[in-house]
């Protein structure tokens, strides 16, 4: 196939567009890939549609050699099936709402669950039918608060979503391991690091979750990983709890004054003076501190959540909204407090939270712990009095709280939950995410089966996601330079960039030569062949537009030579013209486009 920039749909952009964070964002607009509709909403152009078309063919290669097989669902969907999953009121705003003429409801659908479920159910009806894998790749919709980044946090993008229907547990754990293999594939075809981490189910539910995590600095995920082999989105870590400790022969809590102490460095060093240690100095893990956050449910109501964590900690609020999902929570605000008195801003304590509110008749608010906070444990906090906090106060003694949440900041250096040593923390882009459903949207929709012996039996489900434009940013965030992007030769645009320079007419007929050769040859060739565009433009394009492999036709064809080079900077050679067509293919095949 040839290409010619003379003609081809192309404007490349000397600029960074003003709202680009990330070096995808920024040199897809700039190189001509995409261009901006909406904030989060991006047109793709030719040259972009080729790389997109090109991830697309190794995902389905690898879906069907792994024995799914391709459907296609409509984009706007009825509300009813998502009302019967709950996940119309679920997915709160994220979700694309409108109505026809006739009033209807209707939805842009971020995933599909409830469509896949409900044509299996429409045409299978014993367990001889399955197991079965069905997949698409199609646009999706989510109504992101704060689009991103360009293509990695987008209102539109494109996803790979499967589904496998079992008739019983161990058919799904064989899908799921399936599915899996078939990840690693395709990343590895792509090129993307990649790492496996555990996962929370969040809203999609189910027994086990793992996400495929492309490391990169500039990522939205934070994981972590130990020496010993265990790895986990920061979201589903899990502390390791200490041992309950006897509190029998615990003091009775004391009240003491700390005036302007409503944080906890202030505490510390209050409590130094006012209550000195006979052991060492008080430290900000001897306190209890008690973070006060509003939920907002998906249906709009509010509700209060006292998070209590050791005082050297801080919540992470992406670990808090994944253990309360589906509810968005944030700080309470000053109209939480003005309905809730009894919570004394810097100075609230555990004594008059959860359970013992509602001993006293008072409306409860909720109060969760952190692992760590175990019943014999003895805390400074809050005295629920301003400016007063009480020391030895004692968990399971003197508060009860109503449970555990994972909220608190993992760090560098954390114990491994399974004991393989020190965390390490890190940065990724999240590529993929694999989930065993279990059974949620089948006896939601009522897909049942025949068993064996004639029984009807719930059909057991698996989902399998992969973002296709997000792994196509991933891609480009990690191959570029500060020139522009250099794609692998197996996604690139084009195999080879034909760039004839200078006004000699020879130039450009021995350029057109060399392009139409190696098209014929079966190479796809971008060719260079605009006039009146300076060599200093054309050089600049090559590099932004990252084509792997070079061709400079110019000043040193009067010598009988041209220049072959690779855009990644890792060899350029002057070749005679006879020798031209052989050296470029050969070039085309060392980089391994064939995949």
């Amino acid at each position: 196939m040839l290409m010619r920039m003379s003609s081809l749909f192309l404007r490349t952009l000397r600029e960074d567009p003003a709202d680009a964070e990330v070096a995808s964002h920024r040199l897809l607009v700039r190189a001509g890939y995409i261009r901006r509709a909406a904030p989060g909403i991006y047109t793709w152009l030719p040259l972009g549609l080729r790389v997109l078309a090109k991830v697309e063919r190794i995902v389905r290669e690898e879906m069907v050699a792994a024995g799914a097989q391709e459907v296609h669902f409509p984009a706007l969907l009825p509300r009813e099936p998502y009302e019967a999953t709950g996940r119309w009121t679920e997915y709160g705003p994220n979700l694309f709402r409108l109505k026809d003429r006739k009033e209807a409801d209707y939805l842009l659908a971020p995933t599909h669950e409830e469509m896949f479920t409900l044509l299996v159910k429409d045409l299978y009806s014993s367990y001889k039918d399955l197991p079965v894998t069905l997949f698409q790749i199609q646009t999706k919709y989510r109504d992101e608060a704060r689009p991103r980044a360009g293509l990695l946090r987008g209102r539109e993008f494109v996803m790979k979503d499967a589904y496998s229907f079992d008739a019983d547990d161990a058919g799904l754990d064989a899908s799921y391991a399936a599915q899996r293999d078939a990840y690693e594939r395709i990343f590895t075809r792509l090129g993307l690091d990649y790492v496996i981490v555990a996962a929370t189910s969040g809203a999609m539910g189910g027994s086990r979750s793992e996400e495929f995590l492309s490391p990169t600095a500039i990522g939205e995920d934070t994981f972590v990983r130990s020496p010993g082999g265990y790895a986990a989105n920061v979201e589903a870590v899990t502390t390791p709890a200490p041992e309950p400790m006897s509190f029998a022969d615990a003091p009775a809590p004391t009240v003491v004054d700390t005036p302007d102490a409503g944080t906890i460095d202030a505490l510390v060093a209050v409590l130094d003076q006012v209550a000195p240690r006979a052991d060492r100095a008080w430290q900000a893990a001897d306190t209890l501190k008690n973070v006060v956050f509003a939920l907002t449910q998906p249906d709009g109501t509010r509700e209060l959540l006292v998070v209590g964590l050791p005082g050297d900690r801080d919540v992470d609020v992406k670990r808090l909204e994944a253990a309360v999902a589906p509810a968005e929570a944030e700080p309470a605000g000053d109209s939480d407090f003005a309905k809730h008195p009894g919570l004394v801003r810097g100075y609230i304590g555990p004594q008059a939270l959860g359970q013992a509110q509602a001993a006293e008749g008072q409306d409860a608010v909720r109060y969760l712990v952190d692992p760590r906070v175990v019943s014999g444990t003895a805390w400074a906090t809050g005295a629920n009095a301003d400016g007063k906090h009480v020391i030895g106060l004692v968990a399971g003694r003197d508060f009860t709280p109503d449970g555990t949440i994972e909220a608190a900041e993992v760090r560098a250096g954390d114990p491994a939950p399974d004991g393989s040593g020190p965390l390490e923390l890190a940065r990724g882009i999240e590529i993929g995410h694999i989930f065993q459903l279990g059974r949620k949207y089948a006896e939601a929709l009522g897909l049942k089966v025949l068993d064996v012996h004639g029984k009807q039996v719930v059909v057991t489900m698996g989902s399998y996601g992969i973002g296709v434009t997000r792994a196509l940013a991933a891609l480009a965030e990690a191959h570029h330079d500060d020139r522009g992007l250099a794609w692998p030769a197996h996604l690139a645009p084009a195999q080879v960039h034909v760039v004839a320079t200078g006004k000699d007419a020879a130039v450009l007929a021995a350029a057109e030569q060399i392009a139409v050769s190696l098209s014929d040859a079966g190479v796809e060739v971008l060719f260079d062949d605009r006039l009146k565009v300076s060599p200093g433009v054309k050089f600049a394009d090559a590099e932004l537009l990252g084509v792997p492999v070079v061709v400079v036709v110019g000043r040193g064809l009067a010598e009988g030579v041209i220049e072959v080079r690779s855009r990644d900077g890792s060899e350029a050679r002057q070749v005679g013209v006879d020798l031209a067509l052989a050296e470029i293919e050969q070039r085309v095949a060392a980089l391994g486009t064939q995949r």
